[in-house]
């Protein structure tokens, strides 16, 4: 009769606490579509970086979170957590292998030296991508290494190591470089050079911390993205702004409402920290400045959210968690939202290696338990990186339930409860 009672309190309070994500009234829709409607508005101008719309939305906010009552990031003056980009001009590459010339086409700089050279005797570490790896899982790393590196790709990968050129609209002031090379050939002597001219650029996340009461050392982290593609070509019916209502005003959106909830409980015992990153869609640099801030061991968990306006490939009450099975974080979200009509479903597109994709991979590349959830159907997501990615197309009232069921299903990481296994960094090589 006792362990029967003590089942059905535990019934009882797993039931409440599943209510508790479905009707709390702290995640309130209005709210929701309030702040969506500003992100996502054409007055954001589709919030490019380094344009007067993203600015706006910094802004906005910035004010969001002075009024939820954060606290700045590591006392600094203001919630922008402002750094600087270099953009490259790409003067000349010249290169030979062996003796034999080697044509430039084939040669990919990420330096932020105006001449860069390279040969045998220069200590770079040489490092192959073969025709049977997979690109960009090789590739990513390397290029937030702090090595300096020689890569050397299999030409069956010509398609995407061209494409590496496009990520070089901005880098990072770093002392190290990363030389890639289209060629079949392990060369015993080679010689590369590269010039290029640099204009500094700036950049700012938006950052705001609520400090933990017993567990203040250890770190929660709830993100997403604020930029977008900024205006473009007019589409058919001439509408030229690319108002990312869904990638990601959505994500942000959702950061913003659970700042006002945790401040609201103000029983966090961990830290939790809550950052709108900018430069996502050029290249994640926000994130991995952002990431460079942590000793990874003290980030217990990172929440990352990505395009949730829409409902998953299982209907609405349903998101995904890229990564899932590297950690066992979906499981402990999932066993608090026991009871409810809500769940956490592994990511459902493995192929298009969206782990790798988005805000979580730097500090998940260091061990971090850091997950991006999402809803987007990627492989029929229509509105995706078009105009018509506006307010009128999303699900607020999906959205405001995966916010709530983000915000109940973390409460035991958040209180220092439950701790999520860390990624096996060996995995990700």
């Amino acid at each position: 009769m006792k362990n029967f009672f003590s089942f059905v309190c535990i019934c009882i309070s797993s039931f409440a606490f599943a209510q508790q994500a479905t009707n709390n009234p702290q995640i309130d829709p209005a709210e929701v579509s309030r702040i969506e409607k500003v992100l996502s508005s054409d007055a954001m101008e589709g919030r490019r970086v380094f344009s007067s719309g993203i600015d706006k939305a910094a802004f906005f906010i910035t004010a969001e979170f002075k009024k939820a009552g954060l606290q700045t990031f590591n006392g600094a003056s203001s919630y922008l957590q402002s750094f600087s980009m270099l953009r490259p001009k790409f003067i000349s590459a010249k290169g030979s292998l062996d003796g034999a010339d080697f044509d430039e086409k084939n040669i990919v700089a990420f330096t932020t030296k105006p001449e860069l050279k390279v040969d045998q005797s220069s200590g770079y570490e040489v490092v192959k991508i073969t025709a049977t790896d997979t690109f960009n899982v090789k590739a990513r790393p390397l290029l937030s290494s702090s090595k300096n590196l020689l890569v050397l790709v299999d030409p069956a990968h010509a398609v995407p190591f061209n494409n590496l050129k496009r990520f070089k609209r901005e880098t990072y002031p770093k002392e190290n470089s990363v030389v890639f090379l289209l060629t079949e050939k392990t060369p015993s002597a080679y010689s590369v050079e590269v010039k290029h001219e640099f204009t500094e650029m700036k950049l700012a996340n938006v950052v705001g911390v609520l400090p933990g009461k017993s567990k203040k050392d250890e770190i929660v982290i709830f993100s997403g993205h604020y930029d977008h593609l900024g205006i473009g070509k007019p589409n058919a019916a001439g509408d030229s702004i690319y108002n990312g209502a869904n990638d990601d005003a959505a994500g942000t959106t959702a950061v913003i409402m659970l700042a006002n909830y945790f401040a609201k409980q103000n029983n966090n015992e961990r830290t939790i920290v809550f950052a709108a990153f900018t430069g996502e869609e050029v290249g994640g640099y926000g994130s991995q400045y952002f990431s460079r801030q942590f000793q990874p061991e003290k980030v217990v968990a990172m929440f990352n959210i990505e395009m949730i306006g829409t409902d998953s490939k299982w209907g609405s009450n349903s998101a995904y968690i890229t990564g899932y099975e590297k950690t066992n974080m979906g499981e402990i979200l999932q066993k608090n939202l026991e009871g409810s009509q809500f769940k956490f479903y592994p990511d459902p597109y493995p192929d298009q290696q969206l782990f790798y994709r988005s805000d979580n991979a730097t500090l998940a590349r260091l061990g971090v338990p850091a997950h991006t959830i999402s809803t987007s159907k990627m492989d029929s997501e229509k509105f995706y990186h078009t105009q018509e990615d506006e307010f009128e197309t999303l699900d607020m009232a999906n959205m405001t339930e995966i916010i709530k069921a983000i915000a109940i299903s973390s409460t035991s990481i958040v209180a220092g409860k439950d701790t999520p296994t860390r990624v096996d960094t060996k995995q990700l090589r």
